[in-house]
């Protein structure tokens, strides 16, 4: 039996990718097609969850707008973040991170047990992310971080929040790797 794991809020599945590749039971629940907050528990062990809950509406990059949001979308964020922790908490697996960007997150759940940039795991750019959870931390292997911010200088477009949330394939190598 393959060890399921389960990428919540996982857009491109960039993170899963290692685990997908290495033969592990893949499922990227993501809309369109899945709704964290609604999501059907599967009735077999859940081996990981990674969770990559939006960050539209809690990340700091975009602290200057909040108040013009409102509170309906940081409820909004939270729901979708809560329905992540809650997903963890009732399937208990062997390992489990739920990644943001510096933001609103550490005000609801309190100082994150990791934090990386790119350029730590050989991707050379700068974007500090936040990860809590229960897991193994991944080993670094820095580079120069040569392409500086270009995630935060990202010109406006269509694919601009998809192109943001990419998890940087070294993270994403080295958490495998730590986390098998």
């Amino acid at each position: 039996m393959k060890k399921v794991i389960l990428d919540l809020c996982g857009g491109t599945g960039s993170w899963s990718l290692p685990y997908k590749e290495a033969g592990y039971d893949v499922r990227n629940i993501t809309l369109p097609e899945y709704d964290v907050r609604n999501y059907k528990i599967p009735d077999e062990p859940i081996y990981g969850i990674l969770a990559a809950p939006p960050c539209t509406h809690l990340a700091g990059s975009g602290a200057r707008w909040w108040n013009e949001k409102g509170q309906l979308a940081l409820l909004e964020a939270l729901a979708i973040a809560d329905a992540c922790m809650r997903i963890i908490l009732l399937t208990n697996p062997s390992f489990w991170a739920l990644e943001n960007p510096v933001g609103r997150l550490s005000r609801f759940y309190g100082k994150p047990v990791f934090s990386f940039h790119p350029y730590e795991f050989g991707d050379p750019y700068q974007k500090r992310t936040l990860l809590w959870g229960n897991f193994n931390i991944p080993k670094k292997n820095p580079v120069k971080p040569t392409e500086g911010q270009k995630i935060w200088k990202m010109p406006p477009s269509k694919k601009r929040q998809e192109l943001r949330s990419i998890t940087p394939r070294g993270f994403a190598e080295a958490f495998f790797r730590a986390n098998l």
